[in-house]
């Protein structure tokens, strides 16, 4: 099976943001990764829902939604009214995470739920039947562009781990520093989605970029 190829906005260009969507249009990726950032939560203020809303029009890929602040169950309605179909919470920024975990579900949509890189995966026990997707953040959020922590291989063993010991279908995602080399590693060690951002963007060939994350650098795909 194929990684699941989740290119990061957060990169692109934003004064011309039509030509970027309509490149992840005609990409292999699978969905469009849209990081939330409040200046609060993370040392950085990104983007907000008029942005989304003028993305969700033009692009043709499921939405994957990180949120990335305080207080994310205020923006449940809101992120489902986007067409959204991940909605993504950070475990740290949660004080009533199973309710908020129930509320995206309740909206209609599938729900994530992200840890950060001095987080445990076993803090998730009691949370990880309930959700669809964790990610594993790979650097410090609130920036893009930083050095992979290696550390988070050994997490993704043993969320892969967790995972399979419990007989469940959830998805484990990873931001940031994804790149080659680091793809490679992450999903051999168990990962099924790979969030890469400059990598794709700054690429001379976003198109082959996103190809190669998808197929693991194996031309025939195998």
């Amino acid at each position: 099976m194929s990684t699941i190829i989740s290119p990061s906005l957060l990169s692109a260009n934003f004064a011309d943001l039509e030509a970027d969507i309509d490149m992840i249009n005609r990409s292999e990726a699978d969905w469009l990764h849209l990081d939330v950032m409040d200046g609060i939560f993370v040392p950085n203020i990104s983007f907000g829902f008029p942005v989304m809303e003028a993305v969700s029009k033009i692009c043709q890929k499921p939405l994957d939604v990180h949120f990335m602040i305080v207080h994310p169950e205020r923006y449940i309605a809101q992120t489902a009214k986007l067409g959204a179909m991940m909605m993504n919470v950070h475990y740290e920024a949660c004080t009533h995470l199973h309710r908020t975990v129930q509320e995206i579900h309740q909206a209609g949509m599938k729900a994530g739920v992200t840890i950060n890189p001095a987080t445990p995966v076993s803090l998730l026990e009691d949370i990880i039947g309930e959700v669809e997707m964790v990610l594993l953040m790979s650097v410090n959020p609130g920036f893009g562009g930083q050095t992979f922590i290696e550390n988070t291989i050994n997490k993704v063993k043993r969320l892969r781990k967790m995972i399979d010991d419990a007989s469940l279908q959830t998805i484990i995602q990873v931001d940031g520093g994804v790149i080659e080399d680091t793809a490679k590693r992450l999903v051999d060690a168990g990962a099924d989605s790979l969030v890469s951002g400059s990598y794709i963007f700054n690429s001379a060939n976003p198109l082959e970029t996103i190809a190669g994350l998808k197929r693991g650098f194996n031309p025939d795909g195998k």
